[in-house]
């Protein structure tokens, strides 16, 4: 309990870094914004606003995700987080959406001119500072492994290289001679912003589509379920059974894992078989921190015994 207590505190103090670093820059986003009317400036106050709102509830949320199960709550208070990280995807895609048809708009009514130097130099201290948060993450979650950690992990990750490549692009204006290219000036910032939403697009959507196959209870990513038969199948090894089956659920950040086993004889010694169940477990916590693994016998009756019950 006093484990728990420890990794509870440690995700919500990582998380409210998160936000915090946010809220700095979604406030200077916005300035920008509005000093330099620029679109893609705009693009990422937009998008760390939404990231920020979202955040809020997610640290509040962080104590129910370390509630046991009962009979009431099975799964316990997982897929809350599961819940909440869709309806991040699905704001994030319609937003990003909604910033390409804006600027598709801006584009065929004759572009902005913007101060390009100003915008550029603004770029390179959001990456500085995407870049120290997303490193900060990466240390703290190096234990945790949180998915909510991990995905605000992504998302500085994907501000920095963002920044990085906004501050390149806006840079050009002054790296290149003036020549006929320069008619393209009034759209340069229109064009930045589109593709930086394309860019940005499929990450919510692999959210929301995640998101929803763990709703639906269905099993994770091939990967994962190729690497938990290899994990089990390798413990079971030495064990008697003709047939192994499994299920495998993701629920938010925990799997439940059930291994059916069909034995060979009639009999069974009770103590080999929690014997192999804690090979299983061990096996699986080398590479997994939270999941839940049952070793079942898979009993198959046939119609005429079933009618003498």
């Amino acid at each position: 309990m006093r484990g728990k207590k420890k990794t509870l505190k440690r995700e919500k103090s990582a998380m409210t870094v998160s936000m915090y670093g946010n809220l700095l820059f979604v406030l200077i986003e916005l300035v920008m914004a509005v000093y330099t009317s620029s679109q893609a400036v705009l693009l990422d106050a937009v998008y760390d606003g939404i990231e920020f709102f979202m955040l809020l509830p997610s640290v509040l949320m962080i104590p129910l995700l370390y509630k046991p199960s009962s009979e009431k709550r099975p799964f316990g208070y997982m897929q809350v987080e599961t819940i909440f990280l869709v309806v991040k995807g699905i704001t994030m895609t319609a937003v990003t959406l909604g910033l390409i048809v804006n600027n598709l708009d801006l584009l065929l009514h004759g572009g902005r001119r913007i101060s390009f130097d100003t915008v550029a130099y603004f770029e390179l201290f959001a990456c500085v500072l995407g870049l120290a948060v997303a490193l900060y993450l990466k240390r703290k979650n190096r234990s945790l492994n949180s998915p909510l950690i991990e995905t605000e992990m992504q998302g500085w990750k994907i501000d920095c290289v963002v920044s990085l490549g906004m501050a390149a692009a806006f840079f050009l204006p002054r790296m290149l001679p003036d020549g006929p290219w320069q008619v393209l000036t009034p759209y340069l910032d229109q064009i930045i912003t589109i593709v930086l939403s394309m860019f940005m697009l499929p990450a919510p959507i692999r959210t929301v589509i995640s998101g929803l196959r763990d709703l639906l209870l269905l099993p994770p990513d091939q990967e994962t379920v190729e690497s938990i038969h290899q994990i089990v199948e390798q413990a079971l090894q030495g064990t008697n059974y003709a047939q192994i089956q499994h299920e495998i659920v993701k629920t938010g950040r925990k799997l439940w894992i059930s291994t059916y086993i069909t034995l060979d004889k009639d009999e069974i010694s009770l103590l080999k078989f929690q014997q192999a169940q804690t090979r299983c477990i061990e096996a699986l916590g080398k590479e997994y921190t939270d999941f839940y693994f049952e070793l079942l016998p898979l009993i198959e009756f046939q119609q005429e015994q079933l009618s003498t019950v």
